[in-house]
């Protein structure tokens, strides 16, 4: 039986007094990939958010690795901080960073790696989701597919065992979307990690999901594989 290693316990958020999730229980087992979908603005990017430490809720538990992240001492925290990537939905990209830039950013701010050990480190990104050629360029000068796999690439870049993609595909024709999903397939596949991913497109969370989570009206739902959740659909 693999390790649980997101759990949250009668979760709640609330925005202005407004429940947005409401007594959440859900867990996220090492290595699978857990896809959260369901109607726009019902909780989908919050519930993300607050798995990945960036929404505190207001009642409620949130356990990673073991760990009760809202009364753990500071440095625990920092460090299963820093055990997460996160691609946002708008990429969250420096546009005035090159893309080489942009990957080396969070290296440099968050090791001690030596500049040269950092560039090896960029140029292999770079060159795990296809973009070798487009490292002196800046992120206005690549296409809408080619930024979502800088952003994945940078959320990447710590060699996160956690990693949190906010509808990666948004916005990109059915092609690249399916291009895009299979690279980060591929990159959990190689780095062994766990992730949990927003998506608006069924076709997307049935290529890439273990297990599918409908979050609607304040609730979690899980609907099971994807064929389960085919077979709940139909």
């Amino acid at each position: 039986m693999r390790e649980t290693v997101i759990e949250l316990k009668n979760l709640s958020v609330h925005f202005d007094g407004r429940p947005v999730l409401n007594k959440v229980d859900l867990s996220v087992r090492e290595g699978e990939c857990l896809v959260l979908v369901g109607p726009s603005g019902q909780g989908k990017t919050t519930l993300l958010k607050t798995m990945a430490g960036l929404v505190d809720p207001q009642d409620g538990e949130l356990r990673i690795k073991n760990e009760n992240l809202q009364t753990t001492n500071s440095a625990k925290r920092l460090e299963l901080i820093r055990s997460m990537g996160m691609l946002f939905q708008k990429n969250a990209l420096f546009d005035s960073l090159t893309c080489a830039e942009n990957i080396a950013f969070p290296l440099r701010e968050t090791t001690k790696l030596s500049e040269e050990l950092i560039q090896k480190k960029v140029e292999q990104f770079l060159e795990a989701v296809g973009l070798s050629h487009a490292g002196g360029l800046f992120p206005s000068e690549i296409s809408g597919g080619m930024q979502k796999r800088l952003g994945i690439a940078r959320a990447l870049a710590l060699r996160p065992s956690l990693i949190f993609y906010d509808d990666p595909t948004a916005g990109l024709d059915p092609i690249t979307s399916k291009k895009i999903i299979e690279l980060i397939l591929k990159m959990k596949t190689e780095d062994r990690s766990t992730v949990v991913a927003v998506t608006n497109d069924m076709r997307r969370a049935y290529q890439m999901a273990d297990r599918i989570a409908y979050v609607g009206d304040g609730e979690v739902l899980v609907t099971g594989n994807p064929q389960q959740t085919k077979d709940c659909a139909d």
